[in-house]
């Protein structure tokens, strides 16, 4: 894993998740800058899938490989579903579902980190 892609992801994903729950305080729905934000943290996603894709190819290899693999499509798709059920719910829950799905991407992210440096098989 590369601890600086990771520690970003985390950082942008929290504040993305502050973002995308205002709306819901506010009692409204998500807006285009909250979809925008979710777009990019996915795309830091999938950077972060390739680069742990091409370790993996390399030889590079955590002591759970099926487990890291699993939580790493997990965190490929959650922002996806997430984003969707915040988009079609126009009430202030889909807001509360797109940041819960923002809040789940860092601990995702964290427990990839102690797979692969084999702290937290």
């Amino acid at each position: 894993m590369t601890d600086g892609l990771a520690t970003a992801l985390i950082a942008v994903a929290l504040v993305v998740a502050a973002w995308t729950l205002v709306p819901a305080a506010r009692d409204r729905p998500i807006g285009r800058s909250h979809v925008l934000g979710l777009v990019v943290v996915e795309a830091g996603l999938l950077a972060q899938a390739v680069a742990a894709t091409v370790k993996l190819a390399g030889g590079q290899r955590p002591h759970e490989t099926a487990v890291f693999v699993g939580y790493l499509i997990g965190s490929l798709i959650i922002l996806p579903i997430g984003g969707f059920l915040g988009v079609a719910e126009r009430t202030r829950w889909g807001a509360v579902v797109a940041g819960v799905a923002c809040l789940i991407v860092p601990v995702l992210i964290l427990r990839m980190q102690q797979i692969w440096q084999g702290t937290g098989a």
